[in-house]
């Protein structure tokens, strides 16, 4: 796919194509699909790509990424505000899949990040935190009450993380998978509620 994007927006990246294939054989016609933290809206546009009949939403806090994901996802809906705040409450308990590749590199390491991403991308697309993985464990605490009854969430993460991030589903009551791809170096966790 060919994606818009904007000065200072964030570039998706190839190990994303990882979790939206991974979205994509879990959709259904007439599916509720929601994309957090979704910049120009990568996994949301390959979801109506390939299921027309996918009710499909974006939520970002940028207004430039939120622009691109737009022009990136016709037939789809753009919400601006913190993960699930904007979103419509007639949603609540019929979301079917909640997806996300929320910033994830640990604060104390942006600067070791190569040049393109540490001096090109905003700081607030990179930075995770501590351990990298505070927003993943807000989308997980926050999920339940959007999710149908079987509902899945799927994180991005990087290798190294994918433990402490399946423990944190546990912890919110969901019953984790890891999903690695060498070839992309990219690593997804998927879960349903238990």
């Amino acid at each position: 796919m060919t994606l818009t994007v904007a000065p200072g927006v964030f570039v998706p990246r190839p190990r994303t194509e990882h979790l939206a294939e991974l979205v994509i054989e879990r959709v259904r016609p007439g599916a509720v699909v929601v994309e957090l933290c979704s910049g120009v809206a990568p996994v949301a546009a390959a979801v109506l790509a390939n299921e027309h009949e996918a009710a499909v939403h974006a939520v970002d806090v940028d207004r430039a990424a939120l622009a691109c994901a737009e022009r990136n996802l016709r037939g789809g809906m753009v919400h601006r505000g913190d993960l699930y705040a904007p979103l419509p409450r007639m949603l609540r308990h019929r979301v079917d899949i909640v997806v996300a590749s929320p910033p994830y590199v640990p604060s104390g390491d942006i600067d070791l990040l190569p040049r393109e991403a540490r001096d090109h991308e905003r700081r607030d697309a990179l930075d995770g935190g501590t351990d990298g993985l505070d927003l993943h464990r807000r989308i997980l605490q926050e999920a339940p009450p959007w999710l149908s009854a079987t509902g899945q969430v799927l994180l991005e993460c990087a290798e190294h993380q994918a433990d402490a991030l399946g423990q944190a589903f546990r912890r919110h009551g969901f019953s984790p998978q890891i999903a690695y791809d060498d070839e992309r170096e990219a690593t997804v966790v998927v879960g349903p509620l238990f």
